[in-house]
């Protein structure tokens, strides 16, 4: 049984990454500073926004770094971040989209890390009003009510699954962050997941805390859906150890895909045709990231979301299985290893 604890917030940090961010000024705001987290702990990582995101978040009294837009990077940024704060011990990562769902949401995350095994905490994602069904559904699916704690010994119940994580609102404790070489200098996509995957193969856990939420949904076309999971395919196809340690994840994607298809009808049966042709784009989306490797560089800014990222000369290498291998090990919490 799960025990949910609210946390000391001392010693938290709360970071964001903007770009072009006003409009979410009016909503994010005031829920945060109501947590009882000050502005000063509060870290605006931008990327040269053109409006008046900087503006607005100095006038809240937050912290503001700026970074060119081309030397941003789902993990590469976080890690700079990281290193900003150096006097907190949970790193709280939060998109400016989510919007906390209650005055205690950071406590009751942080609270579990009153167990010393838990590396990383992710919260609940509901969605917002205007939701459509393929939006709620996917948090229905990936953020159910039940809080779970995960580590190794579910790999082969859960597969895949295992590793999953969100830092739209998800809490890292810097010595675990820090034994597994932290967030990944250079990743298109997917750094939780990366992480999550890291401090499992060294003996941590990840807790998944329910009651910890956040309104946090995207209503999607079949181009953003493609492009999102051709990303995916690219990020799978240069992490591949994710893929060998804990598997595929076609299975959760048929489990997924019957969930959706039980869920739309039950609201419109006409949606089930979106349904497969929703599929059907992350399908041959993530197919064909997962093979970018024989595309132009011209042609991959096309296909994908994060265009910036084919701006950069070079790939990082994937971990090497030697590492992997060694991560397997059963390393204790608080050991530290090497990226």
């Amino acid at each position: 049984m799960y025990e949910t604890k609210k946390g000391d917030l001392s010693r938290v940090a709360v970071i964001l990454t903007t770009w072009n961010s006003e409009r979410f000024f009016d909503q994010f705001p005031g829920p945060l500073l109501q947590q009882g987290i000050r502005a000063d702990q509060v870290l605006i990582v931008d990327s040269e926004s053109n409006d008046s995101t900087v503006e607005r978040a100095r006038s809240f009294g937050f912290r503001v770094h700026a970074i060119p837009r081309l030397e941003f990077n789902h993990g590469g940024t976080r890690a700079l971040a990281s290193t900003l704060v150096p006097w907190a011990e949970i790193l709280v990562y939060i998109t400016p989209d989510a919007i906390l769902a209650s005055p205690d949401t950071i406590a009751t995350l942080v609270g579990a890390f009153d167990d010393p095994a838990i590396g990383a905490a992710y919260g609940r994602q509901l969605p917002h009003a205007e939701a459509d069904p393929f939006a709620r559904h996917h948090c229905f699916f990936n953020y159910p009510r039940q809080s779970r704690v995960r580590d190794l010994d579910l790999r082969r119940e859960l597969g895949y699954k295992t590793v999953y994580f969100s830092d739209n609102l998800g809490a890292y404790r810097r010595t675990a962050l820090e034994a597994v070489g932290g967030f990944p200098a250079r990743v298109i996509n997917s750094e939780d997941f990366y992480v999550s995957a890291r401090m499992m193969l060294r003996g941590w856990k990840t807790a998944y805390v329910a009651e910890a939420a956040v309104y946090h949904s995207h209503n999607q076309t079949l181009k953003q859906v493609f492009r999102r999971y051709f990303d995916i395919g690219v990020m799978h196809s240069e992490e591949i150890w994710i893929l060998d340690s804990f598997g595929k994840p076609a299975g959760e994607g048929m489990r997924f895909l019957r969930s959706e298809i039980a869920f739309t009808r039950a609201e419109n049966p006409l949606l089930v045709g979106q349904c497969l042709l929703r599929t059907a784009a992350k399908y041959f989306g993530y197919q064909i990231g997962r093979r970018h490797a024989i595309l132009s560089v011209g042609m991959k800014k096309r296909l994908g979301g994060f265009h910036e990222y084919w701006q950069k000369s070079s790939v990082i290498k994937p971990a090497g299985r030697e590492d992997i291998a060694t991560g397997e090990q059963g390393l204790v919490p608080g050991s530290h290893g090497t990226q």
